[in-house]
């Protein structure tokens, strides 16, 4: 059975010739990832509160990348320069689907954004901006660096005994990256399971989850022309697959 996988998209106006409109916006690489994983995609509107319903009908989720998290939403009074894109509804609904999916155990993979959403959805914080709160970094918006989506920037260490190296099988691996947050504090639930060169957390593990992983980079821009990239979307249908939802 091709298990059903609900992805969470991004909103934007669009001031088209006929008047503005707000439309869903999602690469179709993470659609096409998905596909070649096994699955079967299906966009998620992100205005609902419905979020637990629709989890009713999926067999996995996938919260994709996008714009910032509202500070507020892990406390934080201040908002950095920087932050952009705050989509409220957007924050509602992912962090309650998170919520939701880890108490069903629905297998989840978080991207980019959707690792950040993980952390807070699960009382963790988050950096609002690297270069100026953690000086000496590496560059993490390789957009910067004249780079591409299918283009590797830095590696990252992956610890062993988890889901992502049980996809990948092995220890380092070359990532893109396209971020200026990221998490800074997990929370006591979530497990790092992987770092960049520079300590920036790159991996989150749910350990009460079947499947709950979040990975900071964008293995959808990487997974057409790189097995190890692919594997973590096989990793996760296959994971789906094993669930008692659809044995």
């Amino acid at each position: 059975m091709n298990p059903l996988i609900g992805i969470t998209p991004s909103t934007s106006p669009d001031d088209a010739s006929r008047g503005l409109t707000d439309r869903y916006l999602l690469a179709r690489s993470y659609v096409d990832s998905v596909r070649r994983a096994g699955g079967i995609p299906v966009i998620l509107p992100t205005d609902s509160d419905d979020a637990t319903a629709m989890l009713d009908r999926l067999d996995g989720l996938l919260l994709s990348g996008g714009s910032d998290v509202d500070p507020a939403r892990y406390g934080e009074a201040t908002v950095h320069p920087t932050t952009y894109g705050i989509d409220h509804d957007r924050d509602a609904f992912e962090i309650a689907a998170f919520r939701a999916a880890a108490d069903r155990d629905l297998p989840t993979l978080c991207i980019c954004r959707g690792i950040q959403v993980m952390a807070v959805a699960m009382g963790g914080t988050l950096i609002q901006d690297i270069p100026s709160e953690r000086p000496g970094s590496q560059e993490h918006q390789q957009n910067n660096l004249d780079k591409k989506r299918g283009d590797v920037t830095h590696n990252v260490r992956i610890d062993p005994g988890n889901p992502l190296y049980d996809s990948i099988g092995q220890a380092t691996v070359g990532v893109n990256t396209f971020h200026h947050q990221a998490v800074s504090d997990p929370g006591s639930v979530l497990k790092v399971i992987a770092t960049s060169e520079d300590g920036i957390i790159e991996g989150l593990w749910h350990p009460g989850m079947t499947y709950g992983v979040g990975v900071q980079w964008h293995p959808e821009g990487l997974s057409a022309q790189m097995p190890e990239h692919a594997a973590i979307f096989e990793g996760f249908v296959e994971s789906i697959r094993a669930n008692v939802r659809i044995s």
